[in-house]
């Protein structure tokens, strides 16, 4: 594998956090608030749920990763 494709991995699937789930709840909002008639409360609520939802999986991701990254650099460092 060559050395920058971890790293662009890592950077598609942050994105894909910050960018699937906002555009979703965007759709599924607005579709709400047309069929309720509650604009835009349904809306925002929708987005301010996704923004929870990619804020927690770009958390865990990272943490993930950085897990990953210390059990490398410990096998380095006994090697």
């Amino acid at each position: 594998m060559p050395w920058w494709q971890p790293g662009l991995i890592l950077f598609a699937r942050l994105s894909g956090w910050i960018g699937g789930p906002i555009l979703i709840a965007i759709f599924i909002g607005k579709w709400l608030d047309k069929k309720y008639h509650k604009e835009p409360w349904l809306f925002l609520l929708s987005v301010g749920v996704a923004f929870i939802f990619s804020t927690y999986g770009i958390i865990r991701d990272s943490l993930r990763e950085m897990k990953r990254i210390d059990r490398e650099e410990k096998i380095k460092v006994k090697k």
